[in-house]
């Protein structure tokens, strides 16, 4: 009958205890797909994207680049972290055993015991085993888990963005090694070019045709083109440097990075819309909602603060005066029975907790909105790039060709006597200069290919899954 009653108080105790959770509610909104006019295709990205480029190299580099780059083993790092702590709250939910000895050697107080004991040096001997078991009745600690689950992943997406950016990064500087190389082959015809000119006006002068003002003006010509092929060696060296460090190595592997075999003039294809599923296809924005994912829990962790607390404690051990004594049977004893902890009165902490836990979920949301709009814009300034690109690329080779047939007129009138040589190498001097234009715009067409391709989220799958991407089943 005592039991009858007893369940009945304990109910109304955990009621009574739950304290009153404050009216603070999320003030930020998460925005909604429909209204950010995206398109109706969903085009897909092959995973390994730079092999459009067709460059053996190219594809070498960057599989060095996603094992070894150090940016990417520290990403990995925390994903890592994240899942030992999706272990450490799951831990939670399981019953705690420990256990402890004791051993001292005492004094035993005659007024404590009687003689023979009391006054007498003895033994003491303790041996105890306990039991913790939180019963998580109203869910807090399982919210827990799935804080930790969902931080775990927004640490893998992180980690898939991570390596999304090692792979631009070395497929831009690789093209900027293409740039380099060509703009060294175009500077030596520039040099070629204006060694002729100068050899040119030396002949004009013996032959009293010229001034030194002609040698002079042809010296500074030749003099621009030799730095040009300065410049062009040091960033072709630099880029080099840059590709090595990218992969995690240092000088040893500069010999072993050859000059690059893709061709500049070949321009992969790419999608030419926003595609329906941005949001969702792109890892950084993924990570995004994850942490609101998590903030959500960590509300809910939260708000759970304020309920009751329910337990079962059980403990066992042996306790006795005298080694002889410590295994009869009098020296066992136990206890077991449920514990309830209550939030009575904490000085407003709970509720701070609470409103904090609130504005974390404002504050992620927010970032992930802003990060939406962000995307949004860059994935639509990529796409205006790369059309622009091609339409300068195309007006740049229709200026190419015209100063090719100029030359070749030119040529044709000096061998009929109807031009001069000085007609033939300025012509040369802008057809190499409108040369040097075409490589550097084919460069960028490649490279806006690749910020496009970097913005609409790379090859990234999201049906794949993710280390860390769901918690352990919680069992009770």
């Amino acid at each position: 009958m005592k039991r009858v009653i007893a369940f009945p108080a304990i109910a109304a105790t955990l009621l009574a205890g739950c304290a009153a959770v404050p009216k603070v509610h999320p003030e930020v909104a998460q925005v909604q797909e429909q209204s950010l006019g995206l398109g109706s295709e969903t085009p897909a990205i092959d995973a390994a994207w730079w092999s459009a480029y067709g460059d053996p190299q190219l594809d070498r580099l960057i599989g060095m680049g996603l094992a070894g780059n150090p940016t990417l083993a520290g990403a990995l790092a925390r994903v890592r972290a994240a899942q030992a702590q999706i272990e450490t709250e799951h831990a939670g939910l399981l019953p705690q055993i420990g256990a402890s000895g004791q051993l001292d050697r005492a004094r035993i107080g005659d007024k404590l015991f009687p003689a023979p004991i009391g006054g007498s040096d003895a033994n003491i001997g303790i041996a105890v085993a306990n039991l913790s078991w939180d019963l998580d009745l109203f869910g807090r600690q399982r919210a827990m888990v799935r804080q930790a689950a969902s931080s775990a992943r927004a640490a893998a997406l992180d980690a898939a963005a991570a390596r999304l950016t090692i792979s631009v990064s070395i497929a831009q500087t690789y093209v900027g090694l293409a740039r380099a190389n060509r703009l060294i082959a175009v500077a030596d015809g520039f040099v070629k070019t204006r060694q002729d000119a100068l050899g040119y006006a030396q002949s004009r002068v013996r032959n009293q045709l010229g001034t030194q003002f002609d040698i002079k003006q042809a010296e500074t010509l030749l003099a621009q083109a030799e730095q040009a092929r300065t410049q062009a060696t040091q960033q072709r060296d630099t880029l080099v440097h840059a590709l090595a460090a990218l992969v995690g190595r240092g000088a040893d592997f500069y010999p072993e990075i050859a000059a690059p075999t893709l061709r500049l003039d070949q321009a992969p294809v790419v999608p030419t819309v926003l595609p329906a599923d941005l949001l969702g296809r792109r890892p950084d924005l993924l990570a995004g909602q994850a942490r609101i994912d998590a903030a959500v829990q960590g509300r809910t962790v939260a708000r759970d603060a304020f309920l009751p607390n329910v337990s079962i404690s059980a403990l066992a051990g042996l306790t006795a005066v005298g080694l002889g004594n410590f295994f009869t049977g009098g020296a066992f004893s136990y206890s077991v029975g449920p514990a309830v902890s209550l939030p009575i009165f904490q000085g407003g902490k709970l509720r701070a907790q609470y409103k904090t836990a609130t504005a974390d979920l404002d504050g992620a949301v927010a970032d992930y909105d802003n990060a939406v709009v962000g995307a949004v814009r860059e994935a639509s300034d990529a796409i205006t790039n790369v059309n622009s690109a091609d339409q300068d690329l195309g007006e740049q080779t229709r200026v190419v060709q015209g100063l090719r047939d100029t030359l070749r007129l030119d040529q044709v009138r000096v061998r009929t006597g109807l031009g001069s040589q000085l007609d033939t190498i300025d012509s040369g001097f802008r057809l190499l200069q409108a040369e040097q234009q075409l490589v550097d715009m084919q460069a960028d067409a490649l490279n806006r290919r690749i910020q496009l391709v970097a913005a609409l989220g790379g090859g990234f799958d999201s049906s794949k899954p993710l280390a860390a991407a769901s918690a352990p089943e919680p069992r009770s």
